[in-house]
């Protein structure tokens, strides 16, 4: 079944660079997504997050 994962990204002073939502079938899907978009936009260095549809935390960088 697939589940609607939710990606944020933020700049220092806490500007959003990316919100994004996507669908995966897991968290473990979820997390391989949500790294491959961070990659491709060039921002797995900013903080940032990816949830699950149950709030929970599958992927974060502070």
């Amino acid at each position: 079944m697939m589940e609607t994962y939710k990606l944020t990204a933020f700049e220092a002073n806490g500007e959003k660079l990316l919100d994004e939502s996507f669908q995966a079938g897991s968290d473990e899907e979820a997390k391989e997504i949500g790294s491959k978009i961070l990659e491709e936009k060039d921002l797995m260095d900013q903080t940032h997050r990816c949830t699950s549809p149950r709030g929970k935390l599958v992927l974060f960088h502070p």
